[in-house]
């Protein structure tokens, strides 16, 4: 995104490493991103990378053991008007929805606004409007047995939704999903994205999802894992089947299997971008 760049990033990992015995063995080494307001950014690489682990990482959720993390902080939204302490800075979307079966849709939507110091009333409002948001607001009052796949991923986008994050990370939602439910979900999520303008980080190993979702793809591959290259993605690079999406998706193949860019052009461009 033009200007990007010399704008202040919404969160930032700095030459993140992260081992589990003391730094013999590393599963992510020199890992730094910059993401900014508004983008949406896909996370791709090959399955058991790493991608998901990076996500607890920005999540705090995993302390990294070389490097800084600086994410958005929960009153960040206060000079926007947004009340300060009444919301989230980060939201995750799991692989699974995880719902509780012993909860109504609207209480599991609702679930994430538990301890941020709102009423009954207040709680309601803002998981029905999240529910809105996703296209579900008529089943508000069902249980999650009487849900489809499709329909219990949306309420997990809803749940995420509902504490206005600034940043929402999003790991592999769609993977178990059948291609159809799928691809209507991925259109729903940029409806929404163009809608709220939230800054979104996609986890996928799916070249041709990432393609279609991102405004920017980050490659995240190798032992241990660090970043290996990225591209900006305009509209033209997302039309399935046409030869600026074959040589995109053959970039982004040659990045993951760390080989030379079969467009002779350089891939690589520094994460301060």
């Amino acid at each position: 995104m033009a200007g990007m760049s010399d704008a202040m990033p919404l969160a930032r990992l700095d030459d993140v490493g992260l081992s589990h015995d003391g730094g013999k063995t590393f599963i992510l080494r020199h890992v730094s991103l910059n993401l900014h307001k508004g983008e949406f950014v896909a996370l791709l690489g090959p399955s058991g990378v790493g991608k998901s682990t990076l996500l607890r990482v920005l999540m705090g959720l995993s302390k990294p053991s070389e490097g800084t993390v600086t994410g958005p902080q929960d009153d960040a939204g206060a000079a926007e008007g947004r009340s300060a302490g009444k919301r989230r800075a980060q939201a995750l979307v799991f692989q699974d929805a995880r719902l509780m079966p012993w909860r109504s849709v609207l209480r599991n939507v609702a679930f994430g606004l538990e301890g941020l110091g709102l009423n009954r009333q207040e709680k309601r409002e803002r998981a029905l409007d999240a529910l809105r948001l996703v296209g579900l607001e008529a089943a508000a009052d069902r249980w999650p047995k009487r849900l489809s796949g499709g329909q219990r991923q949306r309420v997990g986008v809803a749940r995420a939704l509902t504490v206005d994050p600034d940043l929402l990370l999003m790991d592999e939602p769609f993977g178990a999903l059948d291609p159809i439910t799928r691809n209507s979900l991925q259109d729903e999520l940029l409806r929404i994205w163009q809608q709220t303008h939230k800054t979104v980080l996609f986890v996928t190993h799916d070249i041709e999802e990432a393609l279609k979702l991102a405004t920017r793809i980050v490659v995240l591959s190798g032992s241990p894992a660090g970043i290996t290259g990225e591209l900006t993605i305009g509209a033209e690079q997302k039309t399935p089947d046409s030869p600026v999406f074959r040589m995109y998706a053959a970039r982004l193949r040659a990045m993951i299997a760390g080989e030379p860019d079969p467009g002779g052009a350089p891939y690589w461009r520094s994460a301060e971008i």
